[in-house]
């Protein structure tokens, strides 16, 4: 046993021994109760973790840990979402197959995990990017593929039951997601139908589907990107130009779940600003469709998607999105090269800058004319970016009266802004969008209020059935594809019918996985088909049939991960139904928010479809979820001298007496913002061996400033250093001491020599380390230090069961601290205190528990400390005893003893009766628990 805290020996050891002994494996147990504590899936980049990184992992390891001691059996996974951009940017650059880089980005990760002591069940690990996992993937697309969502049953069901409902009662009635303008047929029509007829218009119901969509599409990177990996009109990755552009797509009927997946959000412990922004994301609205006829076009009609249907006597334009599919239809010869012009520079616009402008004006007009079905007014049709053609029915009414937007069109292009309410006022100054007053310049419904001018107008457009009320989501259908080669193929080849058209087609579940082929570059082809399309003439379906050349987008495999870790070695299954009905959900996700409105949303859906089928138990995947906040980067600078002959830095404190320039430097060269000045000479090209530095006290003393931990700040720190300095032990308790998990917190290396102190206090309860012995004894524990373990007893349960990480570090530090000064070395007691520490230090408490003479290896499967309230009962109180108000001592007595044996004991006391000198006291006055007042006479 060491003597001294060896922490490297002590880590390497017990790490060893954890893998060598598979301790934390998990295994389906229906004599325990489960607990499924997951992080969100890493991608493993090349640069490996930075110590901001394991922030969210500290945490759930802390968590399975704890929930182990309760004598739960403990699901804690670790996989990587290995497919993405980033090494295939490398292997266009470099020819390199990308899987040999994520190969080595992964290898890299799991040393450094398994580096800081987690508690994950190595034996379950999962990578998207392995044919063993994406053939499930491939799976899940081809139920999705084959089913249809009824509205009656609220659910998905397999497409075999919608043939049934055709054949025997068309689709006249059928309340069912699909394509707008899908033809109502009755059953004879259908039973009419050819097999590849009917084949082809089932495609207009099934939830995953080709659809011409409008996309995110970067030219360099060669891809459609999803809007969470667009920002301000640049791809996420890269920062390269991102373009508007109409592509033929697999897509997702998500819009089938979008009042379920609202309904769920009341069903989970998730954070209420997460909730939020899934709730404007799915964006639910009740309104009414109105079509509106085009002057001197009678086979065409606009539909407009409005909530305030009561305002449409006010329209006084139209505005159509600049890719909507009638444009250039619409468009009239006078006015083609304006909008010509107008599109072309929309398309340099993402959608998120689009709909989010609200200063700028800017649109064209197209030179037709819609009808007004209500008025029959003449109204101009102009297309403006702030419309897109994948939300509703991409043209909006403009009612300039009544929405600023509308209002700000309406005077920048001179367009009238007729009034509608008595009630709204200075129309001529801005909108007013008041619902109260009745109605004027307003036909059928003038002198109406607002509910029923509603009701007419709902009524009046259905029954000429030219508009109806309708509840519709912002959310549109999720984009399914991807032009790249490093993602999961999709299952689906295509077969050319008599009439020449080329229908989709699943490969057979016996034929999964359908894996990636060989391809001499990872480029698009020379003619801009995807870069599997360099595989064409020799990767085919029954080698005639040409597979789909897209892969499946990002967010594929890691919509249903926490499925496979259940159940990560079946053949048979993505998971037997014996281990989904044990596991059944996530009990605890930890992970960034910025995934709110992307994985979390794909998950939820996919999540609700595997149960609608029967899959799985559970409508919501992850019961709690907490989105632990960023650790910022410290970072530090120098401060060079600007317009100097000699290359001249000068330090902090002095540099407003020179003209200077701030200069990133990296972090790892400075202590206590003290530079390291040989070693940043010998670390910078830019910086000459003759470089002069202007010191303070004989030091170079660096500025500072929190900043975003990345490498091109310099402010990056490697876990690995700080293992190798002061252990996994000391990073585990310093972040987590940092701050509450949810919050935002600055990274400073300077302080975390606190935490590995604190350690240190640990290891003196057990070892003299200069007499290289233990002073543990068997010796029964005192009242007092039964207080001071079991106040920490209970303040670490209750604050791990808040998740609040920060406080538990406190309240141990406290407990140590007071344990030290009582001189306390009681196995009793420290058997406890190391296992309260466990979670958080769990090398340091396997060493430990071995030294209370404890079976090596078994403080996982020890039971939590159980709290004992009777040890914080006072069984003494002491009390203040004051003379005429003053106190002048305190003396002790029983917490039970009654108001007279407390006066009796006081004034039998010898010090007492110093201070009375003789004197009868007039009065005493005893309250009981608080004071004793002696009233003295005059």
């Amino acid at each position: 046993m060491r003597s001294e805290y060896q922490f490297r020996d002590i880590e390497k050891a017990w790490q060893g021994f954890w893998e060598q002994n598979q301790t934390f494996k998990a295994q389906v147990n229906p004599n325990k109760p489960k607990y499924y504590v997951l992080d969100m899936f890493p991608y493993p980049s090349g640069a490996g973790l930075h110590v901001g990184h394991p922030l969210g992992y500290i945490a759930s390891d802390i968590m399975a840990r704890y929930k182990r001691l309760q004598g739960y059996e403990v699901l804690h996974p670790m996989g990587f979402d290995s497919f993405g951009l980033p090494a295939e940017q490398y292997a266009i650059q470099t020819g390199q197959h990308p899987a040999i880089t994520t190969e080595q980005n992964i290898t890299r990760y799991i040393e450094q995990l398994k580096n800081m002591g987690f508690s994950f069940d190595w034996t379950r690990e999962v990578r998207t990017s392995d044919p063993a996992y994406y053939k499930w993937t491939q799976w899940i697309f081809m139920q999705l593929f084959n089913s249809w969502y009824n509205q009656e049953s609220d659910k998905a069901e397999s497409i075999d039951t919608l043939t049934q409902r055709l054949a025997a009662r068309g689709s006249v009635g059928l309340k069912a997601v699909c394509e707008d303008d899908v033809e109502r047929i009755s059953a004879e029509a259908w039973n009419a139908m050819g097999e590849e007829e009917q084949y082809a218009y089932l495609l207009n119901f099934r939830l995953a589907y080709l659809d011409d969509s409008v996309v995110n599409w970067c030219p360099q990177l060669g891809t459609v990107l999803a809007n969470d990996e667009v920002k301000d009109g640049l791809s996420e990755r890269g920062g390269y130009p991102v373009e508007q552009k109409k592509m033929r797509q697999w897509s997702m009927r998500i819009t089938a779940y979008a009042d379920r997946l609202l309904r769920g959000l009341e069903e989970v412990d998730w954070s209420d600003s997460l909730k939020e922004q899934q709730r404007n994301w799915i964006g639910k609205s009740i309104g009414t469709d109105v079509e509106f006829a085009i002057e001197g076009i009678s086979d065409k009609k606009i539909k407009v998607f409005t909530t305030r249907v009561d305002t449409i006597y006010g329209v006084s334009f139209m505005v159509l999105a600049p890719e909507h599919e009638w444009v250039a239809e619409l468009t009239k010869p006078e006015q083609q090269a304006d909008v010509d012009a107008y599109i072309t520079w929309t398309k340099s616009r993402s959608e998120l800058d689009r709909v989010s402008e609200v200063k700028t004006v800017s649109g064209v007009f197209t030179g037709s004319y819609v009808i007004n079905p209500l008025n029959n007014e003449r109204v101009p049709l102009f297309l403006a970016d702030y419309v897109l053609a994948g939300y509703g029915t991409g043209a909006v009414m403009g009612v300039p009266s009544g929405d600023q937007r509308d209002w700000n069109f309406a005077k920048h292009f001179d367009l009238p802004i007729p009034a509608i309410l008595d009630a709204q006022k200075d129309i001529e100054k801005q909108a007013d969008n008041t619902k109260e007053g009745k109605y004027i310049n307003s036909g059928i419904i003038n002198g109406m209020g607002y509910k029923e001018a509603t009701n007419t107008l709902i009524q009046w457009l259905e029954e000429r059935e030219i508009g109806k009320g309708k509840v519709q989501y912002r959310m549109r259908n999720a984009v399914f594809s991807r032009q790249r080669y490093w993602g999961e193929p999709v299952p689906v080849y295509f077969k050319p019918t008599a009439s020449g058209q080329l229908l989709p087609y699943l490969i057979q579940e016996s034929e999964l996985p359908l894996e990636l082929p060989k391809i001499d570059k990872y480029l698009p082809t020379e003619t801009g088909e995807p870069p599997l399309g360099r595989a064409a003439d020799s990767w085919k379906y029954q080698g005639q049939y040409d597979y789909e050349w897209s892969t499946m987008p990002g967010w594929a495999g890691s919509s249903w991960y926490w499925y496979r870790y259940m159940d990560a070695q079946n053949d048979a299954a993505f998971a037997s139904a014996e281990a989904v009905n044990y596991w059944k959900a996530v009990d605890l996700y930890i992970g960034g928010s910025e995934h709110a409105t992307g994985h979390l949303l794909y998950s939820r859906f996919w999540n609700k479809f595997l149960k609608d089928l029967g899959y799985v138990a559970e409508e919501e995947f992850a019961k709690k979820l907490i989105n632990q906040g960023m650790i910022q980067g410290r970072s530090n600078f120098v401060y060079r001298v600007k317009n100097s002959d000699q290359v001249t830095f000068v330090s902090h404190g002095l540099k407003d007496q020179y003209d200077v320039a701030a200069l990133h430097v990296d972090v790892n060269i400075v202590e206590n913002d003290i530079l390291d000045v040989k070693e940043f000479k010998r670390s910078r090209n830019d910086v000459p061996s003759d470089a002069q530095f202007i010191l303070e006290d004989g030091k170079y003393v660096c500025g500072w400033e929190v900043e975003k931990m990345s490498k091109s700040k310099f402010n990056v720190v490697n876990p690995d250093d700080l293992i190798a300095k002061y252990g996994a032990d000391t990073l585990r308790v310093y972040e987590m001491f940092l701050g509450p998990l949810e919050q935002f917190k600055p990274w400073n290396t300077n302080s975390i020599s606190g935490s590995h102190n604190f350690l240190r206090k640990v290891w003196r309860l057990f070892f003299d380390e200069q007499a290289q012995k233990s002073v543990l004894v068997d010796a029964a524990a005192t009242p007092e230090e039964l207080k001071v373990l079991h106040t920490a007893i209970r303040k670490v349960q209750d604050d791990l069961e808040r998740y609040s990480f920060n406080t538990v570090v406190s309240t141990l530090m406290i407990c140590v601290n007071d344990l030290g000064q009582l001189k306390c070395h009681k196995k009793s007691v420290l058997r406890e205190l190391v296992l309260l520490l466990s979670p958080y230090a769990p090398h340091m408490a396997e060493e430990l528990w071995a030294a209370l003479g404890e079976e090596a290896g078994s403080i996982s499967h020890a039971k939590f400390p159980v709290f004992n309230p009777e040890f914080l009962v006072e069984n003494e109180f002491n009390y203040p005893i004051s003379f005429n108000g003053k106190v002048k001592l305190t003396l002790a007595f029983s917490a039970t003893a009654s108001p007279a044996e407390v006066e009796a004991g006081v004034l039998a006391n010898e010090q007492v009766q110093k201070h009375l000198d003789g004197k009868a006291p007039s009065k005493v006055i005893v309250v009981p628990k608080r004071i004793v007042n002696i009233v003295l006479g005059k």
